[in-house]
């Protein structure tokens, strides 16, 4: 029981108090649970009516969430003395009145006039110092009176309710979050199919790529795939929302591109068409997804489009540095016609892209110092030569979670590397 029981109950208050006991705590389901907790009060108080309230701590008021008459079935919730459930609501003292009509506690409140009430029960359903809800019984003038002993029968009844229905709500949440955490799991497994499972490698570029999840599912995506006559596209975006909308957005975003680029429409309209299509349902959310979008062929001719993302960054073989491309374009869905920013590069043998989202640069270590570009750009002029993207990609990986020493990130993380041969 949630507190102890009041002196004056009597050995056959507590027989009848252990019956109700049994009947209250016999389940586990939240409803069934309430309905327990009113059937037993009907009984203890010989109330013409019920009504089970719960407290709503957010905003401070209560509920009807069961409402019986005296021959058990349900009534409208509404019609009990709002001032006294009120009065309790802020004392959190119980009330009894068998002259409701003329006590001057309640200035003869609306409900109590209309419905001709004599006798009202009202008292606080606590856990520890928790309100958890209000029990309240009434009868009408010819019905009779409640007792002392009624008091105390209902103080005890309302504190094995209040547990008994906290233990329900918690059994319930606890079953919601099974079942949330199941079908974010599930998400996740989903959201992994609609990465590339096998890159594309040809003769020309060699391509690797890391994504992980700050939560169950993510906002990130990266893509990579043939178009054909040894042509590659890689795509790598960034949604900015998280979770489950972010993770939906994402994936309707990976088919509007692969389509377009598939169709053989060129870079600049691959991304302007699925922005237009994005758009329409992207303004009643307010999402939206920076992108870039690279076409790469076999002579290492490449056309880079960017919509508002991070800027690549580019190491070229021959002079041993590195670049960031240019910044520019908007992100996709914020209006039609968007003015993406193309760029036209000529690789050379050995040279780089580095494709990341910021969840890499904003990686931050346990002082709060983010890991920034220049870090990046330095790691990046450090890789060997004779390395795979592969290995760029694990060396690069492994900079970063160095400079974190431990830090759980707080983005998701994506990357995306490719090295052309020649």
């Amino acid at each position: 029981m949630s507190e102890a029981l009041p002196q004056d109950l009597t050995p056959q208050h507590l027989a009848t108090l252990y019956q109700i006991s049994m009947l209250i705590n016999s389940t586990l389901d939240f409803q069934q649970a309430l309905d327990n907790v009113i059937d037993a009060i009907m009984q203890v108080t010989r109330a013409q009516r019920g009504f089970l309230m719960l407290h709503d701590e957010a905003n401070h008021t209560l509920q009807v969430l069961v409402a019986r008459g005296i021959d058990g079935a349900e009534i409208a919730a509404e019609g009990y003395s709002t001032t006294i459930a009120s009065r309790v609501l802020e004392t959190r003292e119980t009330i009894l009145t068998n002259n409701a009509e003329y006590d001057p506690r309640f200035s003869a409140g609306q409900s109590i006039i209309m419905r001709g009430l004599r006798a009202i029960l009202c008292t606080p359903m606590m856990v520890k110092d928790r309100l958890i809800g209000i029990v309240y019984v009434d009868t009408s003038m010819k019905a009779g009176v409640f007792r002392s002993d009624d008091v105390a029968l209902l103080k005890a009844v309302s504190g094995i309710a209040a547990q008994a229905i906290e233990n329900a709500r918690l059994f319930q949440v606890a079953i919601e979050k099974g079942r949330l955490d199941r079908e974010l799991q599930m998400g996740r497994e989903i959201q992994r199919t609609l990465l590339p499972r096998h890159l594309p490698q040809t003769r020309h570029y060699d391509i690797a790529s890391f994504w992980e999840a700050a939560r169950e599912v993510a906002g990130d995506f990266y893509d990579a795939f043939s178009l054909g006559d040894g042509r590659v596209a890689t795509v790598i975006a960034d949604v900015s929302d998280k979770g489950v909308p972010a993770s939906l957005f994402m994936a309707v975003t990976r088919t509007l591109i692969r389509g377009n680029a598939l169709a053989g429409l060129p870079a600049p309209e691959v991304v302007r068409r699925a922005n237009d299509l994005l758009t329409e349902d992207a303004e009643a959310s307010g999402t939206f997804v920076t992108l870039f979008y690279g076409e790469l062929s076999p002579s290492g001719r490449t056309v880079q489009v960017n919509a508002g993302h991070n800027p690549p960054l580019l190491r070229r073989y021959a002079s041993k540095s590195a670049e960031f491309l240019p910044t520019g374009g908007r992100a996709l869905g914020w209006f039609v016609d968007n003015p993406v920013r193309t760029l036209e590069l000529q690789l050379q043998p050995g040279d780089v892209i580095v494709y990341y989202t910021d969840g890499l640069t904003d990686a931050e270590n346990p002082h709060g110092i983010a890991y920034g570009e220049a870090r990046l750009a330095e790691a990046v002029l450090r890789l060997e030569d004779n390395l795979n993207a592969q290995q760029m990609c694990d060396r690069l990986l492994r900079d970063v979670l160095n400079f974190c020493q431990g830090n759980d990130p707080f983005d998701d993380l994506t990357l995306l590397i490719v090295r052309y041969l020649g």
